[in-house]
């Protein structure tokens, strides 16, 4: 069953079950992520343009946010879920191959980025309680502190960014 990261394999009934989630499971494919693919806070991180690229952004993010920074469980959460939002778009709607991650830090900000080769822009549309999907420029838009689009020579940076408290 490629494809099915943490899954099990289906015993007799047939059925695939899921595997159990654990933090201490959940911390080392983070740390498996940021080895494998390198830290997106000394260097852009390119990642295939696939959906499960999602869960590794999340992983890095995951583990740069909370680990290496410091930062509260909310905001990694927060972050986690945006990084997941914006790699989801990039993925979506860009016709890339390649995308590239990067988590930056300076006093009282932390600023995460997706570049990617388009230069369509990501466009912020109202969102209706029933509707089941396009709401992920609103979270970006609600649950951080500003937002924004880069334009380059060849595609764009998307990023966001949340304040921090600093110690």
């Amino acid at each position: 069953m490629a494809g099915l990261e943490g899954m099990e394999q289906p015993r007799g009934n047939g059925r695939a079950t899921a595997a159990r989630w654990s933090p201490a499971v959940e911390d080392e494919r983070a740390l498996k992520a940021l080895e494998l693919f390198g830290n997106p806070t000394e260097a852009e991180v390119p990642l295939p343009s696939r959906p499960e690229s999602a869960a590794t952004a999340r992983r890095l993010t995951q583990v740069i946010v909370l680990r290496h920074w410091g930062l509260t469980p909310k905001m990694t959460e927060d972050a986690v879920l945006l990084v997941s939002e914006l790699v989801g778009n990039a993925v979506r709607h860009t016709g890339a191959r390649v995308f590239g991650l990067r988590m930056r830090r300076r006093r009282g900000w932390i600023r995460i980025e997706v570049r990617d080769p388009s230069r369509g822009l990501p466009c912020l549309m109202p969102v209706q309680v029933t509707d089941i999907s396009g709401r992920g420029l609103f979270l970006v838009d609600k649950l951080s502190d500003r937002w924004g689009v880069d334009l380059l020579p060849r595609g764009k940076t998307t990023w966001f960014e949340m304040r921090v408290a600093d110690r």
